[in-house]
Formats: C-alpha cells, sequence, structure tokens
C-alpha cells in the first residue's frame, strides 16, 4: 500500500487544496477498475449533452474553503457540465450560473467572504438578476443576520434573521433527515415536488414573515414551518441539499442548469407529509490480510471466519455495496474504517479513495468513522483531528463519526466540568457545524441487583440478567469494544452532546450480529434523554426489528449491516414494511 504523507490543513477561511492523486503504478487492480469505469460514465455523459456554447456547459462554483463540496461538483458533473471555481470577486461577476453550496458556520464563512472581497461582488451579481442557486449555508448567507455564535452579519439581500430550531420543547436538533416541503405555486426548480422528501441537515433556519413573503418558495415544517427555499426571479435558494436528496435533488439541480428541461422533468408530486425515519447501511472496511479493502462483519467485532484460515470475512467491496445499497433505496451510507490504518488515518489512501469514488454516484449522505483524532506519526509530525476530519470531508464525507477519542473527551468534561475546546469533538463542531458530527457509543450491558451498585444512570430491564438481576448499566468501551471505560452510555451521551455532537449511534456490542433484534431498553433510555438524533444499531434481524424500535423509542434512525450484505433482508423490505405499520420513510 503507498503511503503519502499529509498536508497540513490550512486554517479555517483559507482554499483547501485537493489530495495529490495517486500515481497509477500505486492503484491496485480493483481500483483502476473502478476509476476506468469512471471515466466510462462521465465520457458517455458528456457525448449526449446537447450541442451548447462553451458557457452554457460551464457552471461556476463559490467553494470557499469548507466542508464536502465534492458532492455538489460531482451531481453538477453526473448532470453534464463543467465546473469553474471562483477564485477572484471577478469570477463571480464573469459568471453565467452560479452556485453556492455554503458549508459551515454562518460567522466563518461570512469572514471568509469578506477577506476574499467577495460580498460585495456577490451582492452585485444577486441583485442583477443573474442565475444564482444558494444551497444550505447559502440561503442563510442571504438573510441579514445570523444567531450563530453571533449576531453575525449576512449579505442582507433577504429581510429576517436566521435563528436556531427551539428545542425547550423537546424537539431534535439538528433537524437532520428527509423531510417534505411545500411547494408554492411558479416555484419553478421546485415545482410539481410538494410532499416529496428531501435531505436536510441543520440546526438554524429562517423562518417567515410578513417582510420576507415574497421571496419564500416553498416551507418545510419541522416543530414550526420554516423556509426551505427561496426565489426571486433567476435567483434561488434552498436549504435542503439536493445533491443529497436522490433523484428528487438531481431533478432541482438539473432545472437550474437547464431551465428548459423543467418541462419535460418532472418529479411528481407524492404522499410524504413528515420528517421520514431513516435506514442506514453499514459497512465495516478494512483491509483483508492480503492489503485487499474488503466489507465485513462479525459478531462482538470478531470479523475472521471461524475456519482453519481464520481470514477476514470478506463480503463484498465497499463502492460496489455503497452503490447498490443508494440502488436499493438506503437513506445514508455509514462506513466505519476498522483497518489498521487507523494509526496513521492521513495515510490511508485506500479509504480516501472509497469516500471519492462513492460519492461519485451516490446521492445520499456518507458518514465516515474510525481514527479521527489528534496524533503524532512515526516521524514526529503532529497531526490535528480538525486535519483528520477536514480529508475526509474533502473526500468525500458529508458527517464523519467519532468514537474512542469522544470517550475521552466526555470522561475530562464530566470529571473537571470545564470545555477545553481542544478536544477533537469541540474542534471540528466549531468549523463545521454540530450537524457535521457523529459520536458513536459502543457499550456493554453490566447487570445489578440494585441501582445503588454503581454510579452510573441504571434502569430496570426487559429481560432479567443471568443470576435473576432486574436492573443493569451500560458501560462504555473502547478500542473497537476491547476495553472498557468507567462511564455509562446514558453519561456519555449527555456529555457529548454539550461537547458538540449532532447525532448519536449506538451500538450495543451484547447484540451486534445476534439478529435478535435492537436492545430497546438502550435506545429509550437514550434517545429520552438527550435533544439530538439518535441511531439505533446492532441486532437486526427482519424487519420487524425496525418498526419495533421506531414505535418504542424515540430513535430517528436504525442502521443494519450484516442481514443487508447477506441479502437476508432487503432495504426495500424494511421500507415496505413500514409504510404498513404506518411509520414514514422515503421511498
Amino acid at each position: 500500500m503507498t503511503v503519502v504523507a499529509a498536508a497540513t490543513a490550512p486554517a479555517v477561511g483559507q482554499p483547501l487544496k485537493p489530495w495529490p492523486p495517486p500515481s497509477i503504478a500505486s492503484l491496485s487492480q480493483s481500483s483502476l477498475l473502478c476509476l476506468q469505469t469512471t471515466r466510462k460514465s462521465f465520457s458517455v455523459k458528456f457525448s449526449v449533452r446537447a450541442t451548447s456554447s462553451a458557457g452554457d456547459s460551464v457552471v461556476t462554483l463559490l467553494d470557499y474553503g469548507a466542508g464536502n463540496v465534492r458532492s455538489v461538483r460531482n451531481a453538477i458533473r453526473h448532470l453534464g457540465f463543467d465546473i469553474k471555481d471562483v477564485k477572484t470577486p471577478e469570477d463571480i461577476l464573469s459568471a453565467d450560473r452560479l452556485v453556492f453550496p455554503g458549508v459551515g458556520a454562518f460567522a466563518s464563512a461570512m469572514d471568509v467572504l469578506n477577506q476574499k472581497g467577495m460580498t460585495d461582488a456577490l451582492r452585485a451579481y444577486i441583485k442583477e438578476d443573474r442565475p444564482f442557486l444558494g444551497i444550505c449555508l447559502g440561503l442563510q448567507l442571504l438573510f441579514e443576520s445570523s444567531t450563530e455564535n453571533g449576531p453575525v452579519n449576512g449579505l442582507g439581500i433577504i429581510p429576517g434573521v436566521v435563528g436556531r430550531f427551539d428545542s425547550s420543547g423537546g424537539l431534535t436538533v439538528p433537524h437532520i433527515g428527509w423531510n417534505t416541503l411545500n411547494v408554492k405555486e411558479g416555484s419553478h426548480i421546485l415545482d410539481d415536488i410538494s410532499n416529496r422528501h428531501v435531505y436536510f441537515v441543520h440546526s438554524y433556519r429562517a423562518t417567515p414573515s410578513s417582510d420576507n413573503v415574497d421571496w419564500i418558495s416553498s416551507t418545510c415544517n419541522y416543530g414550526e414551518d420554516f423556509i426551505a427555499s427561496v426565489r426571486r426571479g433567476n435567483v434561488h435558494a434552498v436549504q435542503f441539499h439536493p445533491e443529497k436528496s436522490g433523484d428528487v435533488g438531481l431533478t432541482v439541480l438539473r432545472r437550474f442548469l437547464s431551465p428548459k428541461s423543467c418541462l419535460s422533468k418532472k418529479a411528481n408530486e407524492g404522499k410524504a407529509s413528515n420528517l421520514a425515519k431513516r435506514v442506514i447501511a453499514c459497512l465495516d472496511v478494512r483491509s483483508n490480510d492480503k492489503g485487499d479493502l474488503v466489507v465485513t462483519k462479525g459478531d462482538q467485532y470478531d470479523v475472521r471466519e471461524n475456519t482453519e484460515e481464520n481470514e477476514v470475512r470478506n463480503l463484498g467491496k465497499p463502492v460496489d455495496l455503497a452503490r447498490q445499497y443508494y440502488n436499493d433505496g438506503a437513506d445514508e451510507i455509514s462506513f466505519l474504517n476498522i483497518t489498521g490504518f487507523r494509526d496513521f488515518p492521513l495515510g490511508d489512501l485506500p479509504m480516501l479513495q472509497v469516500l471519492r469514488y462513492t460519492s461519485t454516484n451516490v446521492f445520499v449522505p456518507l458518514t465516515v468513522g474510525g481514527g479521527i483524532r489528534d496524533f503524532t506519526d512515526a516521524n514526529g509530525r503532529y497531526y490535528s483531528s480538525l486535519e483528520v476530519a477536514s480529508e475526509y470531508f474533502r473526500s468525500g464525507a458529508d458527517k464523519i463519526s467519532i468514537g474512542s477519542d469522544a470517550v475521552y473527551a466526555a470522561e475530562e468534561y464530566i470529571r473537571t466540568g470545564v470545555k477545553s475546546g481542544k478536544t477533537s469533538l469541540e474542534k471540528i463542531s466549531r468549523v463545521y457545524g454540530n450537524q457535521a458530527v457523529v459520536v458513536s457509543i459502543d457499550p456493554r450491558r453490566v447487570y445489578i441487583s440494585s441501582p445503588i451498585e454503581v454510579p452510573f444512570k441504571s434502569i430496570r430491564v426487559s429481560n432479567p440478567g443471568p443470576n435473576g438481576e432486574e436492573y443493569a448499566w451500560y458501560q462504555c468501551t473502547v478500542n473497537g469494544g476491547r476495553e472498557g471505560r468507567p462511564i455509562g452510555a446514558y453519561e456519555l451521551a449527555k456529555a457529548v452532546e454539550e461537547l458538540g455532537a449532532g447525532e448519536l449511534l449506538l451500538n450495543c456490542i451484547d447484540c451486534d450480529g445476534q439478529g435478535k433484534g435492537f436492545d430497546i431498553d438502550l435506545v429509550k433510555l437514550i434517545s429520552d434523554a438527550v435533544c439530538i438524533p439518535v441511531i439505533a444499531s446492532s441486532g437486526a434481524g427482519c424487519v420487524d426489528h425496525f418498526s419495533e424500535v421506531f414505535t418504542k423509542t424515540n430513535a430517528s434512525a436504525a442502521l443494519a449491516a450484516g442481514i443487508f450484505h447477506r441479502k437476508e433482508v432487503p432495504i426495500q423490505a424494511v421500507k415496505e414494511h413500514l409504510l404498513k405499520k404506518g411509520i414514514e420513510v422515503r421511498t
């Protein structure tokens, strides 16, 4: 395996340079095949592009250097367009059509725009009613100000203040998942997609008012109505992520890029009405004994076959399986990097390639975890967790998952009561927003006779322990479940929420690979305790286990791996079952 030295990540607000591509000689045969396939697919798309001038096929992209803009690039290219990057204010003013995929925090984005002298150019471009599409933060920045780390002044084009969702009534924040649009007539790029699910991931929103009502082209309801999109003339902006909203999102992008397509490319109205429960496919990825990356799965994290050869279990190739699950209807794809490269994650070129290739043709959110922490390599070079996370984001990840490092951070926070601001969780959340940070919790159930036996939150369990114990607490583990820590899952969840986690992934080691269902006691305990979304993981064996966890707990999503890899339970079968049970899912 070729290991390349990591470049120092630029400071916030500085341009992010692409990772140096590997030489052809360093690529494995499977990687070469993937690269050739990708080039062929692009060649086909470009060859069937309608005859047009060079300007008609070029999209100007304002990438100010934060988060995953690769997915937007891939979606634009997937639709047959070339990309010109904004490097100077003049590039904005000379654009034929401008896409602004805002990612990260409001204040840091405005700082970059101001420092680069692009603020006035953006205002001038938009006020001239030239084709513009803002995405997520690209919508929020159009407003007068935001309360995120503020107040902070925005571009001041649309009246209103962007504020945080109110979680005081129990609403989970961030708003993460597939929700529906209430589209106003004449919204152009959103015509005919009322009541269809699109993907949102944000903690702050703009609200309708008499001052901005003329701008609003659609709203969405999450505890209250908020502005999901705006339009005035040729200026559009959406709070959701079209590049992560599957075919519906690609239709929105196509309509903006090719206005004439609006008459022929209809997404059609759907029957959805609320935030959908998410079904997530998880791929545990590691290198096998031959050095190839494979998707594997085991019971309680034992991923080797019980044979004389004792080989790593191989259930498929990561890129191929991810593409298959996207086609099958998975709402998200989660990669867990459990290979030995966790000791030097920025040298893990194959895993970065997996993200790049996957994001080329998979237009739903991608999460990656494994080895995201501060570390020092064998040469004494220090790398911050922010550098590691930045490289994953640039390679195609939408969210990163932190495991062991979050446990240590929570322990220190509970011990001192002080937020140092130096932990991986805090640093990444501050720069990219808490919606980009998932904390993975790996607990074991510890049975006790009485709650007074331990200083941790315990519960009366539905099934007694081996000696008739009626209570249990959940001990958190690190290092792939191999080491127990003196902290409970409840205490950890509360702590990491305060430190900046935007989502929790619950992996109950006792249930992993057993196929007997999710640990309902654990999922209910944690999902009732926090105001951020919770993903249930470990134990799914049939479709009934999904409906059970959604009806008995406040879980926002359910994740499975082995039953999908072994084709025991298709993703579509899970969704059909949930619909029959009256549970809303994206179809």
